[in-house]
């Protein structure tokens, strides 16, 4: 019997991990090729969408090296046709792992580049692309003549984490003492594992914050396929309070945002791949905030499905596999999800949604990301670890969609026994 050539997925995420990243990995697994992943353990979510004979190649992601012999042995017996992640810890493996198997994949140095916030903006800068003025701070001594010369306020940020782990704004040197010691040493699932210490002190970009779901089909060649709006946060916090992604966004036509955002592509190398880029709309036009090396998180992709008809995995497995995708879409209408967190540090004690018919049928999912028993950190020093549910809903329009994620809101019942033995957390 022909046996298919195999897809290489490096890293699923945890068994914690299906909430974010089981719609993802369901879209890869319904192209043609049968999924192989490469990981220390295939997490039981992930089996019912794994090759049935070979569904997983046991190697340590954090070394390379092992990773390298581990695909090579099996490479030996079996044929290949592509090899990707999802996860920010590896987008540099895969990248390795392709071009090792001599497989479709942008440049290693670019996904190095990628992950490295100083190297990003070392390259935009270089190429003029309009970014973040950014110094990077091997103490804080230097973080504070940096704010002095970049001039308050600043941001504070990790050089290699995600999900907005450790970046916080400063306002003054006492703020700044402050966010270096969280950006230091604050990290979220594991990346401190992955890619080069360091702090950076960056100029504050005044704007709306969007990322622009980008797909690359090659050098020079960029396409913006989504624009997502993010809903505001509360003052004090970086973290990410949810998302909504409009067919209708006149975003996905303005010329010098994707003028920027061909131009970040091509300063760090890039040349395959559907990556997330986050930009801040400022008042002297889009700014690139970093460049996301692979799909964006939080359900991004599902948004994309339901408000355009894109299937950003299957465009991603298209690119990995050297097939062409299609980037047309087939849908117009808008979709959102919203993150919950804790508005009291301290133990949880009650979490559900309550039922409600009516406000429930715009829902296309609800998750408690929580169980009672669990401590939790609210903003400003709560990470995406701590987030309490999520919601998703489709509408018309973005400001239907909005609507909606408000009325569930009104749904969510919960319960936080404060501690006052704890003054701060350490997330």
């Amino acid at each position: 019997m022909f046996q298919r050539p195999f897809l290489l997925l490096i890293g699923a995420g945890g068994e914690g991990g299906a909430a974010y990243r089981e719609f993802v990995l369901s879209r890869i697994a319904a192209t043609e090729h049968p999924v192989v992943l490469v990981d220390t353990a295939a997490p039981a979510w992930t089996i019912p969408y794994l090759a049935a004979d070979h569904p997983h190649i046991r190697a340590e992601l954090s070394d390379p090296a092992d990773v390298a012999a581990a695909v090579k042995a099996f490479a030996a017996d079996h044929d290949i046709a592509g090899v990707m992640t999802y996860m920010e810890h590896h987008v540099v493996t895969a990248a390795e792992i392709a071009q090792l198997l001599g497989l479709p994949s942008s440049p290693a140095e670019a996904m190095a580049a990628a992950r490295d916030k100083a190297t990003t903006r070392r390259l935009l800068d270089q190429f003029n692309v309009p970014s973040a003025r950014a110094m990077e701070a091997p103490t804080v001594e230097a973080a504070l003549a940096h704010a002095d010369t970049i001039g308050y306020p600043v941001m504070v940020k990790p050089r290699s984490q995600a999900g907005s782990a450790g970046v916080v704004r400063a306002d003054n040197p006492t703020e700044i003492r402050q966010a270096y010691e969280r950006a230091s040493s604050e990290t979220v699932l594991g990346l401190e594992q992955y890619g080069p210490t360091g702090v950076l002190v960056e100029e504050y970009l005044e704007g709306a914050e969007i990322s622009v779901e980008t797909a690359v089909l090659g050098a020079g060649r960029s396409r913006m396929l989504a624009v997502t709006r993010k809903l505001p946060a509360p003052p004090g916090t970086t973290q990410e309070y949810g998302h909504v992604i409009d067919a209708a966004d006149p975003l996905l036509d303005d010329t010098e945002l994707s003028h920027v955002i061909s131009a970040a592509v091509d300063a760090l190398g890039i040349t395959l791949g559907v990556l997330c880029i986050e930009v801040m709309l400022t008042a002297t036009g889009p700014r690139i905030v970093e460049v996301n090396g692979r799909l964006g998180g939080d359900l991004l992709p599902l948004l994309a499905q339901h408000a355009l008809g894109i299937d950003l995995a299957q465009i991603a497995t298209a690119l990995a596999t050297g097939t062409t995708p299609s980037l047309d879409p087939t849908a117009h209408a808008a979709s959102a999800i919203r993150f919950a967190y804790p508005d009291a540090t301290g133990v949880l004690e009650r979490l559900a949604f309550h039922p409600d018919t009516d406000r429930m049928r715009v829902l296309e999912r609800a998750v408690l990301s929580q169980r009672p028993g669990t401590f939790v950190c609210a903003p400003p020093h709560s990470t995406l670890n701590d987030r309490l549910a999520y919601w998703v809903v489709t509408g018309q329009d973005a400001a239907d969609c909005r609507t909606s994620l408000d009325r569930v809101a009104q749904l969510l019942d919960v319960s936080i026994s404060a501690s006052a033995a704890v003054t701060h957390c350490v997330c």
